[in-house]
């Protein structure tokens, strides 16, 4: 078995965390709790080739109130970054943090578009969608609330990390 860190990147209040609580115990919660600092959760993942034992580091929101910091992406295998569905301005904050952890790192990263539950409030220019398939390798509509695209996610980044 490896382990392989994963952090979890983006805005206040777009869904990191609840992301993580449905991909490791299957449960979702409408209770908005900030995240301060960092939760740490593990999950075993099988691939065809090995077990993978995922080490999810669930960062705080990135804003103007709290800068990025690099330093937790030390030791990542990969990151995803998670935008907002129905905030349009959680795609430009995800952009700014993507060309941040660039500035740092080369590993893998994955845009997660959550929400894909509710009722889009923005939808994505030709621009937009080029500069995601050129900077990400690989984007997923996600909704932590029903589960709909969160396993395929987090099965894409077990096998890219174990090629």
């Amino acid at each position: 078995m490896i382990q392989k860190k994963i952090c979890l990147l983006g805005a206040s209040g777009v869904g990191k965390t609840s992301l993580v609580k449905q991909y490791v115990e299957g449960i979702f919660s409408e209770k908005y709790l900030t995240s301060i600092g960092v939760k740490i959760d593990k999950k075993q993942v099988e691939t065809a080739k090995q077990t993978v034992q995922f080490m999810i580091w669930d960062i705080e929101g990135i804003d103007r109130y709290c800068g990025f910091q690099p330093k937790y992406l030390r030791g990542a295998s990969a990151f995803i970054i998670v935008t907002d569905h129905t905030r349009s301005q959680s795609l430009v904050e995800g952009l700014e943090i993507l060309k941040m952890v660039k500035e740092v790192t080369d590993i893998p990263g994955v845009l997660a578009i959550n929400k894909s539950d509710l009722p889009a409030s923005w939808h994505w220019s030709d621009t937009e969608l080029e500069e995601i398939k050129q900077s990400f390798s690989q984007f997923f509509n996600t909704s932590a609330k029903t589960g709909d695209g969160v396993e395929a996610m987090f099965s894409h980044l077990a096998n890219i990390l174990t090629e």
